[in-house]
């Protein structure tokens, strides 16, 4: 048996546990520093369906009414809402309740709930 041998079980020669401990345990991890953040958001409006069923176009798109002034415009053309939650764009269903004052849709009463962009 060598003396210098440190898996001795004499306890004044046994190594460090403390130490061996040290080198297992993990490194904090280093911080990083964001340099460029470039977000993105989308949103829709708070309907399922997002289509005109009057024109058929998206409600973000301006109605069959608008598109060949959208270049010279100085209206937008918004959407409105019934009691019922069907939209429709502001022009499709002001033409449509001319001859009806029902929604498209269901058949019942036309009454704005809202109406704007």
């Amino acid at each position: 048996m060598n003396i210098d041998d440190p898996m001795l079980t004499d306890e004044s020669n046994q190594p460090d546990t403390h130490d061996r401990m040290e080198e297992c345990e993990p490194r904090e991890k280093e911080r990083f520093e964001v340099k460029k953040w470039t977000a993105i958001a989308f949103w829709s409006w708070d309907i399922v369906i997002d289509t005109c069923a009057i024109c058929r176009n998206h409600l973000m798109e301006p109605c069959i009414e608008c598109q060949p002034n959208s270049l010279n415009s100085q209206t937008e053309c918004g959407a409105a809402w019934g009691n019922c939650n069907h939209a429709f764009h502001l022009h499709c269903i002001q033409r449509w309740l001319k001859s009806r004052a029902v929604c498209p849709l269901d058949n019942s009463p036309w009454v704005y709930q809202k109406f704007g962009n």
